[in-house]
Formats: structure tokens, sequence, C-alpha cells
């Protein structure tokens, strides 16, 4: 049997328990959080001075900070990327609609909040130059991206695995720069969109667990693949108006790093905690390809250490179209 034909037995043998997983790690709609409920209420006769609020607040946060928020915003904004390349996975069922789209489809919709409420609070801030963040947003989704996965399901969840424990540190550690700065309510919500992207790196981490319980040899060696060609972000083909080639994607990573936002050793500590969650040492029955593809995962992260233990990151900020330091 073809390796594509057994991971589409494995789909579908677990697709069985896809409600009950969805059940488990996403919220009912009439029960989550929604922007307004972190936003100025426009309805009310003191909006205009709870705008006043967050533009002032405002003044206090960086410019390597507002760098930081709008690449985060822009990132959660090219959803409909990630949605279109999650429903074209081997085993989804984007024609016929089967137990596996109705997770995407779900998940999409607590995902998409987080652009929603980003955006709108950003607008509000005054801070930013929004016609050139809403340019380069349009640029992410109309460029796509590729993050070497193809339509395999197993490279595919170690990927938002990894990723959505990215993102969580990312938002959480946001959420503690707004909090000292008095940006209370900014600070609460880039912490409950941490707490939804915890939530669902936990959703994909269980789908490669069960994974590597029926087809432990080839899990192991997707799981190596992605870590070979590393972990591409999702905005890594980030670029701004006018430029076809861009260096805004490493020129936000460099701002994120040095604000400690997200950071090269927090990639290997990542690396790390999905190793133990999989409990990758202890799997036993593989064959001789996947334990060499075990041994190279185990020893990983102690090499990738030394390495981003020499990254320096310039201590200059760049110059993004999309905030303007003057105006702060």
């Amino acid at each position: 049997m073809s390796l594509k034909n057994v991971r589409l037995e494995v789909m579908q043998f677990l697709e069985k328990d896809i409600d009950s997983l969805i059940e488990k790690y996403l919220i009912p709609i009439e029960k989550i959080w929604q922007p307004t409920d972190f936003l100025p209420n426009s309805e009310s006769d003191g909006f205009f001075e709870e705008v006043r609020e967050i533009r002032e607040l405002s003044k206090e946060l960086s410019y390597d900070f507002w760098v930081v928020l709008v690449g985060d915003m822009i990132t959660e904004e090219a959803l409909p990327t990630y949605e279109s390349w999650l429903m074209d996975v081997e085993g989804v069922g984007q024609t016929e609609r089967n137990a596996w789209s109705k997770w995407v489809r779900h998940w999409t919709a607590e995902e998409n909040r987080h652009g929603d409420v980003l955006n709108k609070y950003i607008y509000l801030s005054g801070r930013v130059n929004m016609k050139e963040i809403e340019k380069t947003t349009q640029y992410l989704i109309a460029d796509g991206f590729d993050i070497g996965t193809d339509r395999d399901p197993y490279k595919n969840f170690v990927y938002t695995s990894f990723q959505e424990l990215a993102t969580y540190i990312s938002h959480n550690r946001v959420a503690k720069l707004a909090k000292e700065k008095g940006s209370k309510q900014l600070s609460k919500m880039c912490k409950i969109i941490s707490g939804d992207e915890m939530r669902h790196h936990n959703a994909y981490s269980e789908f490669v667990e069960r994974i590597f319980e029926v087809d432990p040899n080839q899990m192991m060696l997707a799981f190596q693949y992605m870590m070979k060609q590393k972990i591409t972000m999702p905005a890594h083909f980030l670029r701004e108006s006018g430029n076809k080639i861009s260096t805004a994607f490493e020129e936000f990573s460099n701002t994120a790093q040095r604000i400690g936002v997200y950071t090269s050793i927090d990639y290997v500590n990542i690396l790390q905690k999905l190793i133990d969650r999989w409990d990758i040492e202890k799997i036993t029955g593989l064959n001789e390809e996947a334990e060499k593809a075990r041994d190279y995962l185990v020893a990983l992260p102690s090499r990738m250490i030394r390495l981003a233990d020499r990254i320096k990151i310039p201590e200059n900020s760049f110059q993004f179209k999309w905030v303007e330091p003057a105006k702060l």
C-alpha cells in the first residue's frame, strides 16, 4: 500500500474522534469571547473617551513594540491562506464535508477573532499607518505561502503543533509588555488570544500523538523532515508596498528578538517541548530508518542551542512603513 493510502487510512481512523476533540479543545460560539469584549462600545456615549484613553496609553509603547504587534496582527489576518491550506490536506473533506473539514472550519472561526480584535485596536490607537498595513496584509494573502508540507497530514500537524505554540509565546510576551506600560486592556486581549493558541497547540499535538500510536515510523520521519527543513513562520513572505522582494520578515523577526517577544532560543525550546510531549525517546517498534530519525531529533536541540547563542541581533530598528517613529 502506498504511503498516501496509509495516511488516508490513518486520517479516516482518527476521524471518528473529531467531534469529541472539538468539544475538548474548542469553545462554543455562545460561550467564547468576542472582539467587542475588549474594544470601546461604539453604541455608548463614552465611546470617544475610551478611544482617547487608548490613544494616550499607546504613546507609552515603543516603536519596536508596535512593529511586533502589527506583525502579529498581519499574521492573524492572513487566515484565509491558512484555511485554504488546511482544507487541501489529504484526508480533509473539502468537497464532501467530513469530520476533519468540520475541525478546520471551527478552528478557523476561533482564529478569525484574533485578527479582528487586533486590527480594530491598532486602528483606534492612531499609532500606525493603516493603509500600509492593509497593503501588506493583502500581499501576504495574495502571495500565499509554501511551508514544505505538501498535502501530507503528518507534516502539516507537526507544523501546526509547532506554530500554535510559537504564537502563544509571542502573544503572551506582548501581553506582558503592554501591561508593564499600563495598557491593561491590550494586555488582557493579547493574553486571551495566547490562551486560544495554547488550546489549539494542544489539539494539534494530540493529533500527532494519536498518529504516533498507529503509524510511528512514518510519523517520526515526517517530524524529522519538518525539523530538517526548519519551521517557516506563516508571515515568512511579508512584504511592504512597492517591494517585490522584501526583508520585512527578517526585520520583523529581528525586532521580536530585540524586545524578547520571540527568539531563536524559543524556537529550540518549542522543539524540545514537542520531543518531550510526544515522548519521542520512548517510542518502540521503529524500523531502522525511523530509529535514525529519532536519534537525529533527540540530538537536535542541543546542537541548535549552540547556534542560537551565537546569533547577534541588530541594535538599530528597521524603518517600517507600518509605524512612523515621529508619531511615537
